[in-house]
């Protein structure tokens, strides 16, 4: 069976049909929505009350990556867009030297309760917790395979990891070369699913990958222009999608920026293009 973008899926009924509703069949791609920052940043900014930010974004959003106390807390059971459960934590900004010391916080069958599309971790490769991380995906994909639950792997960089050595160690987490390797082992894992960060030379990322569909990370807050560059870079080297938060929920118009996100991604709109969605968006929401 093909889902989307013409890649095989070896997988039983109620995982294709799972991934189908992450990924447009039509388009093979994905607009995922990411706010599940307060496992480890807390009350962070434009997350301090959830449901007000998230639930006008829903609409526009393919798939919505959240944890299980969010989702329970702040989303109305009525919402019908598939939900990527984060289900690892343990770990905090306030202790960055722990950062990647993360357990499996949710299991499973609370997972299907929740009526969750997908699964997700982190892995942090070349991080002082490496091999738990990778076990903890292990764990959730064997589980995954199980109940025919997808697992999306989040190739995870712990702060002690991008500046310990300063720039060239943040360049080095920045690579196809780092990325690459992050990636390909959570695809030997068997993860269903791998986000990532945008670098230079990404389709080799990709390529790493094979049928994999991999999706990138919006990271820090940058430019409005900036992160539509970076979706339609993405999305050109074959990138499936965008899995993005603070880059969304912390734009100034988090409307206008979904909705110009997911013109790059299943449009193949231009920057251009939809930048012009997002100021429009932006002159709309403030009266003028």
């Amino acid at each position: 069976m093909e889902v989307g973008g013409g890649v095989r899926y070896h997988m039983d009924w109620g995982m294709k049909n799972r991934m189908s509703r992450i990924i447009n069949p039509e388009t093979g791609r994905c607009v995922m929505l990411a706010v599940d920052h307060g496992y480890f940043q807390g009350p962070t900014t434009g997350l301090r009350n959830l449901g007000k930010t998230v639930n006008p974004l829903l609409p526009y959003a393919d798939a919505v990556m959240i944890t299980a106390g969010a989702l329970k807390n702040w989303i109305d059971p009525t919402m019908n867009k598939p939900v990527v459960l984060r289900v690892s934590g343990g770990n905090s900004m306030e202790l960055p030297d722990e950062l990647s010391d993360e357990i499996i916080t949710t299991n499973m069958e609370d997972a299907i309760r929740m009526n969750a599309s997908a699964v997700t971790c982190s892995v942090y490769v070349g991080s002082p917790h490496q091999r738990q991380t990778i076990e903890n995906l292990a764990k959730i994909v064997n589980e995954g395979n199980k109940y025919g639950i997808p697992v999306l792997a989040v190739t995870a960089v712990g702060r002690r990891l991008s500046q310990e050595g300063g720039k060239d160690a943040k360049d080095m987490v920045r690579n196809e070369r780092y990325l690459g390797l992050a990636s390909r082992i959570c695809v030997e894992v068997g993860a269903h699913m791998v986000k990532t960060y945008y670098c230079e030379e990404f389709e080799k990322v990709v390529e790493a990958c094979g049928n994999v569909p991999v999706v990138i990370a919006g990271g820090k807050k940058i430019d409005e222009i900036d992160a539509l560059k970076m979706a339609k870079n993405a999305v050109s080297a074959g990138a499936r999608g965008v899995d993005m938060g603070r880059n969304i929920f912390q734009s100034d118009c988090p409307v206008g920026m979904i909705k110009a996100t997911r013109a790059i991604v299943h449009d193949n709109a231009t920057v251009d293009h939809a930048y012009e969605i997002y100021l429009e968006e932006k002159a709309r929401s403030s009266g003028r």
